[in-house]
């Protein structure tokens, strides 16, 4: 199994892996600076204890200029200094609300003793005091800041991964077309050299009639060809047409040019069945159908076309007895690149999904597919409302 763009997804993963990585480090980071800082933070408040302890111990006679700078110079973290009863003594750097000042109080004082945000000050063996302290506003900011980071990054990879998507999805876009145009563009010289020499040849008269028509049956093919590819890249012009015939006559040319080994059955119980379609695009995923069936039947078996209506949608059922689809990759064979040949490019399921949900507004899929048993593939349309 070879895909074409099976590199674009190795870029893809390891974009997404970086990314993570990215992520992971930032946080990590993030993380070991905000507990560094409540180290320092829980140093800084023991010093201050001991700077309290001493103020509170001292007698009046001594020289507290030093140790009361130390007090003074804590202007960010959250203070409340208590006695052994956690009677308020007094706060520092915390807004109080005039109202309900008790209640505030409890309140803190009993969320800082959860984080384990205290200090026990011994003012003398019988006297203990205690500082309950809060995170200061920066350490309080850095604990959004791995949060924001993540919002970031996941917002870049958001991005990032849309952009690369819809460049990839663009350049395929670009691809088909420019390969389409240039298809219908080379098929156009050998028609019209074809169809000259099979005018020359019937005034000439030197070719039977039979020969004459089957050249001409084989160059209304190839303008058929060059006119599904030149309407790749363009919205086609859509027709109310009944299905149940144009399925019919697909079949029967397909028919002719498959194996003999190779039986296809069709079971249409509608009279009618009007779809605004694409003639030619539309016998296209017919085609392509048939051919992804007989390729996964080995050139010999069976395969089943049914349409039926369903719920006012007009459904239709390919089905095969090949070697069947890996349910994981019931997506992936309408990828570009996804085959199973030794040659090709597997581009023919991308097309028929390309037709029926870009130009026909329908869907396509998998429906079921079951080893060496049954394969079905099935097609869901909007009726037409003429």
């Amino acid at each position: 199994m070879r895909n074409i763009y099976e590199k674009r997804e190795v870029v893809k993963i390891a974009f997404i892996v970086v990314s993570v990585l990215l992520v992971g480090t930032f946080i990590f980071i993030s993380n070991s600076l905000m507990k560094s800082l409540e180290s320092e933070e829980r140093a800084k408040m023991e010093i201050w204890a001991e700077a309290t302890r001493q103020v509170a111990s001292s007698d009046i006679n001594s020289d507290m200029s030093l140790v009361l700078k130390v007090i003074e110079s804590n202007t960010t973290i959250p203070v409340i200094h208590t006695d052994s009863n956690d009677s308020v003594l007094w706060v520092v750097n915390l807004t109080i609300p005039t109202k309900d000042t008790i209640s505030y109080l409890d309140k803190k004082i009993n969320s800082l003793k959860q984080k384990s945000n205290l200090i026990q000050v011994d003012i003398s063996e019988e006297t203990k005091q205690f500082l309950y302290y809060d995170d200061s506003i920066l350490l309080k900011r850095l604990l959004y800041y791995p949060y924001i980071q993540l919002f970031i990054l996941a917002l870049f990879i958001v991005i990032a991964y849309y952009a690369f998507s819809s460049s990839k999805k663009a350049e395929q876009n670009q691809v088909w077309v420019g390969l389409s145009k240039e298809t219908a563009h080379q098929l156009g010289t050998p028609i019209s050299s074809l169809m000259a020499w099979i005018e020359y040849l019937r005034t000439g008269g030197d070719a039977s009639t039979e020969i004459l028509s089957d050249m001409e049956k084989d160059v209304a093919r190839l303008n058929t060809i060059a006119d599904r590819f030149s309407k790749i890249g363009s919205q086609p012009k859509l027709e109310s047409l009944d299905i149940v015939p144009l399925i019919e006559e697909t079949v029967s040319y397909m028919r002719k040019r498959v194996s003999s080994k190779v039986k296809i059955n069709t079971f249409i119980n509608l009279d009618s069945a009007p779809v605004n379609i694409s003639k030619p695009l539309f016998e296209w995923v017919i085609e392509n159908l048939c051919k992804n069936s007989v390729d996964a039947t080995s050139g010999k078996g069976e395969i089943d076309i049914s349409v039926s209506e369903i719920d006012n949608k007009l459904i239709i059922e390919v089905t095969d007895n090949g070697k069947g689809i890996p349910k994981k990759n019931f997506e992936t064979v309408f990828k570009p690149g996804y085959t199973t040949k030794k040659r090709g490019w597997g581009l023919g399921l991308t097309l028929v999904k390309r037709i029926i949900e870009d130009y026909h507004s329908g869907v396509i899929y998998v429906k079921e597919s079951i080893a060496n048993k049954a394969t079905t593939f099935r097609i869901e349309l909007n009726k037409s409302k003429d």
